[in-house]
């Protein structure tokens, strides 16, 4: 039986018109707004990076006792301001001269670039590398994640180890903040709150990982012999499974966080207490 779509060769095509595919004109069939997603994932993104990167430059208007902001934590350069009970230590000297959130945000940063989510996120928002399902790359060769710079996405695994450790921190940053701006505890203020949701939501995220996921029961033959392995192996997927959730509520968090700081340290109002 004859068709029309018979293979055309195109001198030097690749990808969908290698003269090894059908000879169809365009380069995909969908008729829906399938844009949308990829655009609105690079928008949020970009925005995100736009924001943290003023913040992390900015150098100030990072601490009202007792919130310290999260893009700041820990300090650990000599000219950071002082917090009482806080995570600032001098680490680095006075030579030292540029923003203290330099120093600690390539942690977490790191653990975000190279999560499997955001890789699918900024891969199809920016790069197009593909930007959805059935629609081509425009790219005329892919070598995936076996060359440099990709082939440094498999060190996610340790940025993880990084991420428990700067999370850990914010925890106790937020044990902090039950304290009121003459470090008296025993006190709760919406900021307290919004510390207590911000790190609800990076626990959440960060042990969603997959990496987080292949430590717990990843390398076992029989799950029957390792029953609290297995067990939080099953905790775990289930976080997993709302891993792009987490990734999104957890990245706004931490930003609405550092802006609440923000607000308070520049004097736009003073924070609400409870008790």
């Amino acid at each position: 039986m004859a068709t029309d779509i018979e293979p055309s060769p195109q001198a030097g095509a690749t990808g969908v018109q290698d003269a090894s595919r059908a000879a169809i004109p365009a380069r995909h069939l969908r008729t829906d707004r399938w844009w949308l997603a990829p655009a609105v994932t690079a928008a949020g993104l970009l925005a995100f990076i736009v924001y943290s990167t003023w913040r992390a430059f900015a150098n100030a208007d990072y601490y009202h006792a007792p919130y310290v902001s999260p893009f700041y934590s820990p300090c650990l350069a000599e000219n950071c301001e002082t917090m009482r009970g806080g995570p600032n230590w001098e680490i680095f000297g006075s030579w030292w001269a540029l923003s203290p959130a330099l120093l600690i945000l390539i942690f977490p940063l790191g653990f975000r670039l190279t999560c499997y989510y955001y890789r699918k996120a900024y891969y199809r928002g920016f790069w197009a590398s593909p930007p959805a399902c059935a629609v081509a790359e425009p790219h005329k060769k892919y070598t995936g994640e076996t060359r440099f710079p990709l082939i440094l996405q498999n060190i996610h695994r340790y940025f993880f180890y990084f991420a428990v450790l700067v999370a850990g921190i914010l925890t106790y940053d937020t044990v902090l903040a039950f304290r009121d701006e003459h470090y008296a505890w025993g006190h709760m203020g919406l900021g307290t709150v919004v510390f207590l949701v911000n790190i609800v939501l990076i626990w959440a995220y960060t042990l969603s990982c997959h990496s987080c996921r292949h430590i717990v029961g990843g390398r076992l033959r029989h799950f029957s012999k390792h029953p609290v392995r297995y067990r939080m192996w099953g905790w775990v997927g289930k976080l997993n499974e709302r891993h792009m959730l987490l990734a999104w509520s957890s990245l706004i968090s931490v930003a609405l966080a550092d802006f609440y700081v923000f607000l308070l340290a520049t004097g736009a109002f003073e924070d609400p207490r409870f008790f």
